[in-house]
């Protein structure tokens, strides 16, 4: 996340808009039905109408709904059609499909492409408005809209795991080791747990051990008497005495050197600091949390790094993986980004990624991860001059060429990441499908071939949080 970060949390925490009245597109060809749907939902949701397919797909830039409602049976483009649009556009834009002559048959067919819901008319407004509160919800709670770590945006099991995990450790006293690379989100991550734990009423103060120097690294952790070095023209509390009874969050622990290591060692063994120049030692109550993007476990074998040191600060560890590992969060951190780029343009009509660009954006490695996602995010909605960014812009704002030619096997595995990916996002995550989709008849290779492209199948099934998901599967690629 952006250096910023107490400014990010402020902006993310508000623009998931939990107090705004929700969005809602309703589209069918027959004015009647549209005018009674209209009729129910305009009390409590903020809804727009329109009468056929082609029409619903330009609305979704303009009115980027949070729901949409649809009939099955339309003329030129029918609610199937319609919903293959939508998850180009936004694949986790919950739909709700309505119709009057459906059979099972149609039922079936739209609740393997992914529906949220299937009702039959006429329609029951009770059932509707249960039906459109829980999907609301639902996408809500994909969103990380929780009271834990509101600002943590995703769906993929591994991150709902990691934050179950980190809200359980936050009621303790336990220290806290974060680890994670650069730009996944560390410090976001301690600020949650701070905020979660009985200190929560009191301070949060955060420092990055490797942007000081020895000297000023070790005057802000454990303070100065005045006159201790040149420059020292008055009193110093440091933080450790600033934050007496709060958290400290020691970002970057893997830089600090070796002298500050072992004074921060009898800090923690003894809950005393003693300032520099100072004869007496004070008492201290603080929690530490500590980051680095660094291997701390390999630092201690070549000697970079005190074992004692690093036992006493990973007490309970806690990993957030790369972007890369969970692309399932991707769309959804492209939507909270577009929509944070157009709060601070105070606009509504923010240019959104065409489906190649989305699918490109997707399977990309981001070895800057979330950060430099939304890095990317805000270049492209700033330079877009129509209202669909196309998949050129994305290259040239990731430094590639557009005009590189690729190898024939280049080309053959992106096609094939991309191609699985949409397919495993179709029958949300269930591989039998997938598979069978694919045109393979043997599970255990189309298995194969996604451990071969490092695609998590349990990734794609909306809202499996279970801690124990992936033993379900028994064959799962990763762990998150």
């Amino acid at each position: 996340m952006p250096p910023n970060s107490a400014e990010q949390v402020s902006l993310e925490s508000d623009n998931f808009e939990i107090h705004r009245q929700p969005k809602v597109l309703v589209v069918d060809d027959d004015p009647i039905i549209l005018e009674l749907l209209t009729s129910w939902l305009q009390k409590d949701y903020k809804t727009q109408t329109v009468e056929n397919g082609y029409d619903a797909i330009t609305k979704l830039s303009i009115f980027n709904p949070d729901l949409v409602i649809t009939d099955l049976r339309m003329e030129e483009m029918d609610g199937i059609a319609l919903l293959n649009e939508i998850q180009q556009y936004n694949s986790v834009l919950p739909v709700i499909m309505l119709s009057g002559s459906a059979h099972i048959s149609d039922a079936v067919r739209a609740a393997h492409q992914g529906i949220y819901e299937f009702l039959t008319k006429p329609v029951d407004p009770d059932a509707l408005f249960t039906c459109v509160k829980s999907a609301l919800n639902h996408i809500r709670t994909a969103h990380g809209e929780n009271a834990f770590a509101p600002e943590i945006i995703h769906q993929s099991s591994g991150m709902a795991n990691l934050l179950k995990q980190a809200e359980r450790v936050a009621k303790t006293r336990s220290s806290v080791f974060i680890g994670g690379a650069t730009g996944t989100g560390k410090e976001m991550l301690a600020k949650a747990v701070h905020r979660a734990s009985p200190r929560a009423d009191q301070i949060f103060m955060a420092v990055n051990c490797g942007a000081l120097s020895e000297q000023l690294l070790e005057s802000e952790l454990f303070g100065h008497e005045k006159g201790a070095f040149t420059g020292a023209v008055k009193k110093n509390l440091g933080l450790f005495q600033a934050a007496n009874g709060g958290t400290v969050f020691l970002d970057e622990i893997g830089d600090m050197p070796g002298t500050l290591q072992v004074k921060l060692l009898r800090v923690l063994q003894e809950s005393q600091v003693k300032p520099v120049g100072g004869i007496q030692s004070i008492d201290v109550d603080v929690r530490v949390i500590s980051a680095t993007h660094q291997d701390l476990e390999l630092a201690v074998k070549r000697g970079e790094f005190r074992e004692d040191l690093f036992y006493r600060l990973n007490v309970i560890p806690l990993h957030i993986p790369n972007l890369a590992e969970r692309q399932e969060d991707i769309p959804l951190l492209i939507e909270h980004f577009l929509t944070l780029q157009a709060k601070r343009d105070e606009t509504n009509d923010m240019p959104r990624f065409s489906p190649e660009a989305q699918d490109y954006m997707v399977s990309f490695p981001w070895p800057g991860n979330v950060r430099q996602l939304q890095n990317i995010v805000e270049q492209c909605s700033v330079l877009a001059t129509s209202p669909i960014i196309p998949l050129s812009l994305v290259k040239h704002a990731l430094r590639e060429d557009v005009n590189k030619f690729q190898t024939l096997e280049e080309a053959r595995k992106e096609f094939d990441k991309l191609y699985l990916t949409r397919v495993l996002r179709m029958w949300e995550g269930e591989v039998a499908g997938a598979a069978q989709a694919s045109g393979y008849t043997e599970i255990d290779k189309f298995k194969q071939l996604l451990a071969h492209y490092n695609i998590n199948s349990l990734d794609f099934r909306h809202g499996n949080n279970n801690d124990d998901a992936a033993s379900e599967e028994g064959d799962s690629i990763y762990q998150l």
